[in-house]
């Protein structure tokens, strides 16, 4: 059947294709294949109840588990009434305003919203220098806001931009002195060694004592990210800052090992070597299967410590615990297996997006259990929090400070 078959109305075809383009727009992989099909299977199966059009193009055109939220949110808006256009306009008459404050949108609402209100007509060029004056004023508050803002808060254009001001960041590291030595002639030690060697070209004459000190190199980095439903958003942007990391000019760490864990633990370091920022988190996605799930810290830092850490902690990595602590399973085996955890790794830094709360305080079991057992809490909700956690962990004695900051509180 030919999409210009007269058995499929020509208006259908149009709405459709609007309606894949807010899509794509929402941040919902669709291409024009599946548009295709989406038609086809319109009109193979018809147009009787909303609920079938609704399965039918889901079926058709969604792919992914973590699109379904934002496919629902953008056939509501879209499909509720037939002149949408019409009906936006009167939204946004003020006449015809609401005062009532509405209430806050979900992340997968602000997405539909910007990619549905986004096909507004385009605004007369008169008035193209007024809005260039205007956002020319208005563009150094937006950045502010964008810095402060909470990742769960942000609509799918302002995510875009937060990943490309993440390449920028830098988290530092102290160097490590190693047992192993290197020849310099600033070094403080003798190196025997070194000295018989430049004898031996003399005739065995010693002319002069070469020197050596100790080797300094970089730490490696170990991130375990906890991707249940609650985490998955903040997982996604930590995950995008191990890229910048694992890919920076001037390299500040060793290696660096991410992993992902919900109801199971999973090693997505390979998928973090990719260059490309967007095929890398893709091929993450691709390989941690328990995306938005339920959580289990216990049993995942328990296999963590059975499988990983004598493989990627012997050498005095430093540990980033991406998690938001509420733990399902049993805070027996979390308490020793993240006391197992702080034993072996040269340090565990834990960030918790509910540190964005003022009123946030360890009331949770799982919360209460881990703060023994780590050097330092941060938040990493937003773009500021990243960066205050960069000054953070780049200061001296940043353990010692911490352990007399939690005997102060109690």
């Amino acid at each position: 059947m030919a999409l210009d078959d007269p058995q499929i109305d020509g208006r259908l075809v149009e709405n459709i294709t609007h309606f894949v383009r807010a899509l794509r727009k929402a941040g919902v992989r669709v291409g024009t294949a599946q548009l295709e099909t989406a038609i086809r299977a319109v009109a193979a199966a018809g147009f009787g109840r909303r609920i079938d059009f609704y399965h039918v193009l889901r079926a058709t055109l969604i792919t992914r588990a973590d699109d379904l939220e934002v496919y629902h949110q953008v056939f509501s808006m879209f499909w509720r009434t037939p002149e949408f256009l019409e009906s936006m306009i009167q939204m946004l008459s003020p006449q015809l305003r609401d005062d009532t404050p509405p209430s806050a949108p979900t992340a997968a609402q602000r997405r539909a919203e910007d990619a549905l209100t986004g096909t507004a007509p385009q605004p007369d060029p008169k008035d193209t220098r007024q809005e260039v004056i205007q956002h020319a004023l208005l563009s150094w508050s937006d950045t502010e806001i964008l810095r402060g803002k909470d990742f769960e808060q942000m609509s799918a254009d302002e995510l875009a931009e937060a990943a490309r001001a993440i390449r920028d960041l830098r988290l530092p590291s102290k160097p490590i002195r190693t047992r192993r030595s290197i020849s310099t002639p600033n070094g403080s030690a003798p190196d025997m060694r070194q000295t018989l060697r430049h004898a031996l070209r003399k005739g065995g004459e010693i002319q002069s004592l070469a020197k050596k000190a100790p080797r300094i190199r970089q730490p490696d980095l170990v991130a375990l990210c906890d991707i249940s439903g609650s985490m998955s958003v903040y997982s996604r942007m930590i995950l995008r800052y191990l890229h910048a990391m694992s890919h920076a000019r001037v390299q500040n760490w060793g290696r660096v090992h991410a992993f992902t864990f919900g109801t199971r633990l999973t090693n997505v370091s390979r998928g973090l070597r990719f260059a490309d920022p967007d095929r890398a988190l893709a091929a993450v996605g691709h390989d941690a299967k328990d995306w938005e799930g339920g959580t289990r810290i216990g049993a995942a830092l328990e296999r963590f410590n059975k499988d990983w850490a004598r493989r990627v902690l012997t050498a005095g990595a430093n540990v980033l615990l991406i998690s938001d602590g509420l733990e399902r399973g049993d805070t027996g085996l979390l308490d020793r297996e993240a006391a197992r955890l702080a034993r072996s790794a040269r340090g565990v830094f834990w960030l918790n997006p509910l540190l964005r709360w003022d009123g946030f305080a360890p009331r949770a079991a799982g919360v209460r259990t881990l703060l023994r057992h780590v050097d330092s809490l941060h938040a990493c909700h937003s773009l500021d929090s990243l960066a205050d956690l960069s000054d953070a962990l780049g200061q001296p004695n940043l353990r010692n400070r911490y352990r007399a900051g939690l005997r102060e509180t109690g």
